[in-house]
């Protein structure tokens, strides 16, 4: 005689409905994903003006998602306004490395096209409903534009630094 054994039921959670509870449990009263700090601060008023800007959508993609419906109108507005800033603060910033006749100029604007590609990319995908864990993104999003900002920014900030000393 086969005995039946007992197993407990699969329970299966969607991505999103994880995302939203880890979220939920390490959520304090602030909802903003990233912060201004003054260690992004590139010493340039322009920049540094965009760069909070970044900070700003940044946070408005991460509300977004907060909302019960990650994926909704206000994910999809936040997705828009981050895909023309970004086009806009690299355009800038990208004009001002060519002003300057930064050396690297190259490698870094294609550090600002492989970013522009992956939110274009995510941003189809969204549109055309594939699976898309909003969360994801914007973390992925926050990690590489600050991480960016922190570390390759301050490269060329460090190089106009000396080529202003040369020069005075």
């Amino acid at each position: 005689m086969k005995k039946n054994k007992i197993r407990a039921p699969k329970i299966l959670v969607p991505v999103n409905l994880l995302f939203y509870i880890l979220i939920m449990i390490t959520k304090n009263e602030n909802t903003d994903i990233v912060l201004w700090d003054e260690k992004y601060a590139t010493g340039i008023d322009e920049i540094d003006d965009q760069h909070k800007q970044l900070v700003i959508l940044t946070n408005e993609l991460y509300q977004a998602c907060l909302d019960r419906n990650a994926v909704g109108p206000a994910f999809k507005g936040a997705m828009g306004r981050m895909v023309e800033y970004v086009r806009y603060h690299f355009t800038a910033e990208q004009e001002l490395l060519k002003q300057m006749n930064y050396p690297n100029y190259k490698e870094h604007a294609v550090q600002h096209n492989e970013l522009i590609k992956h939110i274009i990319g995510a941003s189809n995908d969204y549109v055309q409903g594939k699976r898309f864990v909003a969360n994801k993104f914007v973390i992925t999003l926050k990690d590489w534009v600050f991480g960016h900002i922190a570390y390759y920014d301050k490269i060329y900030v460090s190089y106009f630094g000396g080529q202003a000393r040369k020069a005075g």
